[in-house]
């Protein structure tokens, strides 16, 4: 597809304004190109880039929170790559500026759009992997992620893993877990609960044994984030 000058110009600004190497500025101009225009677009640098970013929050976090399991790992990572979190970031870029776009989303107003916004995001990381390689696109990733990984303090760490599930959920926009109670054992005065969390994110129910439900919805939870933590 051939760009007007004004649009060729917009792109050399962002580059600039992101460090990307002009000698693949079409790698650029590429990952701003939305599928409504059709193909080429930027669809494969945003798979792309979403595998680069999910290793880079996710090594930054084994890194910065040393005491967190992986569990907590994940939560984090959820949050920090959501789409809520890269339409944010694409804002601060102004991104929506420098979008290529089809005529119908250009009349419904794709510019603005969180959606293409944060697949864009995605897309200019997968470019700047591309061009640059994998340390410069560390230290982009990383500029404009530094005021959220100044967020995450050692307190949030410290939230109790039914809370912490149920952050994670939210931030997938997903059904919150459901508890039940499948058998309690032992004496009156001792009783051991066993407690069955179940979540859209597993086939099956997770287990937890504890000296009350409460502990016992806690030891379920915990299981729970580290299952989802190894799939992932």
């Amino acid at each position: 597809m051939k760009l007007d000058e004004i649009t060729q110009n917009k792109i050399i600004r962002l580059a600039d304004i992101i460090k990307f190497p002009k000698e693949d500025i079409k790698l650029l101009e590429m990952a701003l190109t939305h599928r409504s225009v059709g193909n080429p677009n930027n669809e494969r640098l945003e798979f792309l880039g979403d595998s680069v970013l999910n290793f880079i929050i996710g090594a930054e976090l084994y890194n910065c929170l040393p005491k967190a399991n992986e569990g907590t790992l994940t939560c984090f990572r959820a949050k920090l790559v959501r789409k809520e979190t890269l339409t944010e970031l694409a804002e601060g870029l102004h991104l929506g500026d420098y979008l290529i776009l089809g005529p119908g989303e250009k009349k419904t107003g794709g510019h603005q759009r969180g959606s293409i916004l944060a697949d864009a995001f995605e897309a200019i990381i997968g470019a700047m992997f591309c061009s640059a390689g994998f340390d410069k696109t560390r230290i982009m990733v990383l500029n404009y992620y530094r005021f959220k990984f100044a967020d995450i303090t050692e307190q949030e760490i410290d939230k109790d893993p039914k809370t912490r599930l149920q952050e994670l959920l939210q931030s997938r926009k997903l059904q919150l877990p459901e508890y039940e109670v499948v058998k309690i054992t032992g004496m009156q005065h001792d009783q051991i609960f066993h407690v069955h969390c179940a979540t859209v994110l597993l086939e099956e129910p997770v287990l937890g044994v504890g000296v009350s439900r409460r502990r016992a919805e806690q030891e379920s939870a915990e299981k729970v984030l580290n299952i989802i933590g190894k799939n992932k």
